[in-house]
């Protein structure tokens, strides 16, 4: 039988083998290049895939299976993405400065991290590493307390099990921005093979977790500590610097989720280690009952973001949304900020109530483009920002990105007081929607095998924009050339439509807002109406 493996994709593959550093690698990609070469089914599909790279770099960094080849996350991938990393901080004056590496404890991130710190090493830069997979919050805090050019923490966040990831930040301490991700990605793609790229030890180990920890602390400030928390690390790398956190601010009284209180990369008991995914908290809402907690606290797996958990007027446990969350904390800390000019920020996607409690405050308030890369730069005096996909920054003057571990350390701070006044975090949430109206969000995904379905629907909808949702009149705005982003608005209704940076999904943010004109419920009750009419039609603008 002939041999129907295309030649170029043969040769492709044999000279990234032949330019691999790490034999497992090697040997994996090897094992399915013999595979194809003798026409096992799907194999020459497979290599395919795997040759399909590089992994693009964007302002996300990288993000991508752990395997073999160009198209996955490997040593090979790593070395060569530093290489151009390096390349580009001498290109703008930052030779021979301080860059600080983290990790988390997925598969292939102790690796990775070695081969990018030896990489920088051998580059001539000055290399210190964090001591163990910590959370990517202390890497961002590392960045400015070593005075670094640059910092690199080898995360994927709330990926799947199978995924890691590389992610950048610039000399702010915030992740970069165009064009940064265009000229880095440039330099990787003239970058030597792997195995040519220098490599040397003698990177510093170090460790800020004490100073950092000492910040934290400080942000919450009162003497109020009757609290009792129940708090999960799903798996991830949170738990002890979270108990830690907790304890230097006084809060105690913890309980964590055992089953997920050790990092593990295979992410047992949970599908999608996120906690936004249902079914993710179901074990932190089961020990919150069951030990009589007052908050509920979920860190994501490398802990900058954090969701959080409360106990219904009915005796039910259930996790608050990101903007409720987010509301919360931010009308805190502007009840609480010693700012004379304070900015408060989100998101074109996040709730709108962050803008009419800035307006009640006489604070300022901007929207930025999805991201905390945008969010951390919202302007002079930022004290607070958040993203309703749990992303919460209290603490800019120190973390320019989330911060998990500091937004559950003020959360505890703001249900301690709440507590000893005999409220909870949802009665705030209401006298918030009695002044300002119910705002309720949801968001619609529609996950994709093939990412030409998000340029074709975002296409039809531009074309053909529903002119009603909801039965309110609606208008088109398009965000292009800035982003790709349509919003659909009308009078208590808004919809913002846009491609997922980090997942392969299309993603819908709806909102509608509802005046309280007599009983709160009632205006709840029509608010879920409305929402469930919205969420139907931009379901089925989404097939």
């Amino acid at each position: 039988m002939p041999n129907t493996l295309p030649a170029e994709l043969r040769a492709a593959a044999e000279r990234w083998i032949d330019g691999d550093p790490d034999p497992a690698s090697r040997a994996e990609l090897a094992r399915i290049l013999a595979r194809a070469t003798g026409q096992e089914p799907g194999a020459a599909g497979e290599l395919a895939d795997r040759m399909a790279g590089p992994l693009e770099f964007g302002t996300a960094g990288l993000r991508g299976p752990v395997r073999a080849g160009p198209n996955g996350m490997n040593v090979a991938v790593v070395t060569r993405t530093t290489a151009g990393v390096a390349t580009w901080l001498t290109a703008h004056g930052h030779a021979g400065g301080v860059v600080v590496l983290g990790r988390d404890a997925r598969h292939g991130s102790e690796d990775f991290a070695t081969a990018a710190a030896e990489v920088l090493t051998a580059a001539g830069f000055v290399v210190k590493v964090l001591p163990k997979p910590l959370p990517t919050p202390l890497l961002a805090y590392s960045v400015r307390h070593y005075r670094a050019v640059a910092g690199i923490q080898i995360t994927a966040s709330h990926n799947p099990p199978a995924d890691n990831g590389y992610k950048l930040y610039d000399e702010t301490g915030g992740q970069i921005v165009p064009p940064t991700d265009g000229e880095i990605e440039q330099a990787i793609q003239v970058a030597p093979a792997a195995a040519d790229v220098p490599r040397a030890a003698g990177a510093e180990i170090v460790d800020p977790s004490a100073a950092y920890l000492d910040e934290v602390a400080a942000l919450s400030p009162g003497t109020t500590r009757s609290l009792r928390i129940a708090a999960t690390a799903l798996h991830g790398v949170g738990a002890e610097t979270l108990r830690a956190a907790l304890h230097r601010a006084g809060f105690t009284d913890l309980h964590l989720v055992t089953e997920q209180a050790e990092p593990d990369a295979d992410f047992p008991t949970v599908s999608f280690p996120n906690p936004e995914e249902p079914g993710a908290t179901d074990l932190l809402l089961t020990l919150a009952s069951t030990v009589d907690a007052d908050l509920a606290v979920a860190l994501d797996p490398d802990a900058d973001r954090c969701a959080l958990g409360v106990r219904t007027p009915g005796g039910e446990w259930r996790m608050l949304r990101g903007d409720e969350t987010g509301v919360l904390l931010g009308a805190h800390l502007l009840s609480t900020t010693d700012s004379t000019d304070p900015l408060v920020a989100t998101t074109i996607v996040s709730s709108s109530l962050l803008g009419e409690l800035a307006k009640e405050s006489g604070a300022r308030y901007a929207e930025t483009l999805t991201g905390f890369k945008w969010l951390a730069r919202a302007g002079a005096g930022l004290i607070f920002a958040y993203e309703e996909a749990l992303g919460l920054c209290v603490n800019p003057g120190f973390v320019r990105d989330k911060d998990g571990i500091a937004a559950a350390v003020v959360a505890a701070g703001l249900a301690a007081g709440l507590k000893a006044e005999g409220r909870t975090p949802l009665d705030v949430l209401d006298d918030l929607a009695r002044r300002h109206g119910v705002h309720l969000t949801d968001q619609v995904s529609l996950r994709v095998t093939d990412l030409a379905v998000r340029g074709r629907l975002m296409t039809a909808m531009r074309a053909d924009p529903p002119a009603t949702l909801g039965g309110v009149p609606v208008t088109l705005e398009d965000l292009l050339p800035d982003a790709d982003v349509l919003r659909l608005h009308g009078d208590g209704v808004r919809v913002v439509v846009r491609p997922s940076g980090t997942e392969p999904k299309l993603k819908a943010y709806l909102q509608v807002v509802t005046p309280v004109r007599g009983e709160l419920a009632e205006a709840r009750d029509r608010a879920g109406v409305l929402l469930g009419a919205v969420r139907k039609e931009i379901t089925a603008l989404l097939r």
